[in-house]
């Protein structure tokens, strides 16, 4: 049985041009039909098979950075990034097959080994899915530590948490923003991301439009009010809600998803599949909702 996968282009290069034609490859045994130009991963997606990424996103371009979403394909040497790699006719493809769960098992226990994953969503689950054991490598294995930086009232900075994915510094550039604020600097364990000089965001290019925050996978990157609340032991997602609504502060009609724990909103972000938004916002939709609670 083939399946066929819908048209629903996820990289930017791809949203104004349809694919013309399908190939078939074929996925864990299965065949399947995907329009030209889809990437491996949104064939296996389309499959209902869970494949882990950290450094992808919907509304972002593909950096192959985090190495979790590889996948083994018959005829290479080795295992392949799905979130970038094109399918292409014939292609045979094993997503579960023991190099990948090595791969993907040594990749988890480097990450959570040298970062705080503790605010990762999923990430527990990989641990017990790939049997991963970060404590083997000990803990001088810990990046370069640096305290939360909070240089302004509407997001904080917690690089313990930063596993150098890049997805803040394309949000930041041609992706979204073309702010170009910030960028990875130093090297090795003293990588790290860092604005100009290092000096603190009010004093740099950033217009504080928050899409940093919104692509962030691992929480380095934190509303004030979200970090404020898990400081005080207020943070409940069970009594959390979100709401989609328009923004009201200009004509674009952007989409805003509030975020409401006890009646009050706390943070603002933007669904991927807005075809207005794609996920991103200005300062205002991201951070101008607190006139709702005021009295």
């Amino acid at each position: 049985m083939t399946t066929r996968l819908p048209i629903y282009p996820a990289d930017k290069a791809r949203r104004d041009k349809s694919p013309t034609r399908s190939v078939e490859i074929t996925i864990d045994g299965q065949k399947t039909l995907v329009p030209e130009g889809a990437t491996l991963l949104e064939a296996i997606r389309s499959l209902g098979i869970d494949t882990p990424t950290l450094c992808f996103a919907e509304n972002l371009t593909p950096v192959n950075v985090c190495r979790v979403c590889v996948v083994e394909l018959e005829g290479s040497r080795t295992l392949v990034p799905s979130c970038s790699r094109k399918a292409e006719p014939g292609m045979v493809v094993k997503t579960d097959s023991e190099r990948v769960r090595t791969s993907r098992k040594v990749v988890i226990e480097l990450l959570v080994s040298s970062v705080d994953m503790s605010q990762t969503p999923g990430f527990a689950e990989w641990l017990d899915r790939y049997g991963a054991d970060p404590e083997r490598f000990g803990p001088d294995a810990r990046t370069k530590a640096q305290p939360t930086k909070e240089d302004n009232e509407l997001f904080a900075r917690d690089y313990d948490k930063c596993i150098l994915c890049y997805k803040c510094v394309e949000a930041c550039g041609d992706d979204a923003q073309n702010t170009f604020a910030i960028a990875v600097a130093g090297r090795g364990f003293d990588a790290r991301i860092s604005t100009e000089l290092d000096v603190p965001l009010p004093d740099s290019a950033c217009v504080f439009c928050g899409n940093c925050v919104g692509v962030c996978p691992t929480n380095a990157l934190v509303f004030s009010t979200e970090l404020e609340m898990r400081r005080s032991g207020s943070w409940d997602e069970s009594r959390q809600t979100k709401s989609t609504t328009v923004c009201p502060y200009c004509g674009v009609g952007c989409a805003v998803t509030l975020h409401v724990q006890d009646g009050k909103i706390f943070k603002a972000t933007s669904p991927v599949e807005s075809t207005v938004t794609e996920g991103h916002l200005c300062v205002k939709g991201r951070f101008g909702w607190q006139y709702v609670g005021s009295k």
